[in-house]
């Protein structure tokens, strides 16, 4: 931080850091707040690196408002995006190592490592991008698509609409819906099993481009072709996993069921469900993602003029990045709030697993 005092912060222009008090003086500061970490140490010391890691991104984002200083940055401002990236490393790694005894603090300390790590990542990508000047049409900002973002709310409602709650949310309880009464029948009757699961491999072998035209020109333009494509890709997950599951008991189980002169639906209810909940789970989180991604390329292959996948193509073809980008958020949000949900129920569900006693 002492260094970017002195060294040139443009390319095109001199100029340095001490022609901007308000700008000196938070880097001034930055500089003391790192000094106090190292010197005092502790915990403390990750508050006092945060707020000079703080101090010193907004000292370099204010100078990406400089038209003299963005595009053509030297490495006086370089400097600076370094210290703040070794600080911040540094009290990420330092809150990663700590080891809090109550299960709140856990909790917080959990959610907080991963949004810190994030946010450094869009803290460099956005002074990489404005710092070197990168073309909007190659790669925009993360202020300029969380602008477009902001601005296209009614757009990208109609778009989340249109692909999640209509293609994705119906194919999804479609596909692991009919995986699982499969993998049930199949696991009651073994020839069923050993004749369905080189068939379900067959099917979930077939590429999803070529799937996809052929699921349009079945169910037509709108969301029940995408749905059907989400039913297929997730139908294969659910049974291998549920098969997996429904084997997982051990013979002392099962005998003690026998024992008990439990009939098949009570073993069923009380052994073999239970018992396969894990691998259950485990498919749904699969599909999750994977239910996203299917209805998005479908959408590729003809859709209404709305969703997330029309959305994307047309607006790359005419090179509105910053859109496309908006797009891909949405659908980041929106396959992590799932996959979160998900993993919400598994853990409500699935609590007496011995991987969350341990």
């Amino acid at each position: 931080m002492l260094l970017a005092l002195v060294l040139p912060l443009s390319s095109e222009v001199v100029t340095t850091l001490s022609a901007r008090p308000n700008l000196l003086a938070i880097a001034l500061v930055a500089a003391l707040l790192f000094a106090a970490a190292a010197w005092i140490g502790g915990a403390w010391a990750t508050a006092l690196g945060f707020a000079g890691v703080l101090c010193a991104a907004i000292t370099t984002l204010a100078l990406l408002r400089d038209p003299d200083i963005g595009g053509s940055a030297a490495i006086g401002f370089w400097v600076m995006v370094l210290a703040a990236w070794l600080g911040a490393a540094l009290c990420v790694v330092e809150l990663a190592s700590m080891r809090p005894r109550d299960g709140a603090s856990r909790r917080l300390l959990n959610l907080a490592i991963p949004l810190l790590f994030g946010a450094v990542v869009f803290y460099l990508w956005e002074v990489l991008v404005r710092g070197f000047g990168v073309p909007s049409v190659i790669l925009p900002s993360p202020s300029a698509a969380a602008a477009r973002f902001a601005s296209s709310l009614p757009t990208l409602g109609q778009d989340f609409v249109q692909t999640f709650i209509r293609g994705v949310l119906i194919g999804y309880a479609i596909g692991c819906g009919a995986g699982l009464l499969v993998a049930i029948v199949a696991q009651r009757f073994a020839f069923l099993g050993r004749g369905l699961l080189p068939l379900g491999n067959f099917f979930s072998a077939l590429p999803l481009v070529g799937v996809a035209p052929i699921m349009v020109m079945w169910f037509g333009f709108d969301w029940p072709s995408k749905a059907a494509v989400v039913a297929l890709v997730t139908f294969f997950p659910m049974l291998v996993n549920t098969l997996a599951g429904l084997s997982a008991s051990g013979h002392m189980e099962r005998d003690l069921m026998r024992s008990y002169g439990a009939d098949h639906r009570q073993t069923l209810t009380k052994l073999y469900l239970p018992a396969a909940l894990p691998f259950i789970f485990n498919a749904l989180k699969i599909n999750a993602t994977l239910a996203l991604i299917g209805a998005i390329v479908a959408e590729f292959f003809g859709t209404p003029t709305q969703g997330i996948g029309f959305r994307i193509s047309t607006e790359a073809g005419r090179m509105a990045i910053d859109m496309v980008w908006a797009e891909i958020a949405l659908a980041a949000i929106a396959g992590m709030a799932f996959y979160g949900l998900v993993a919400l129920a598994e853990r409500a569900t699935t609590f007496w697993h011995p991987s969350y006693r341990t």
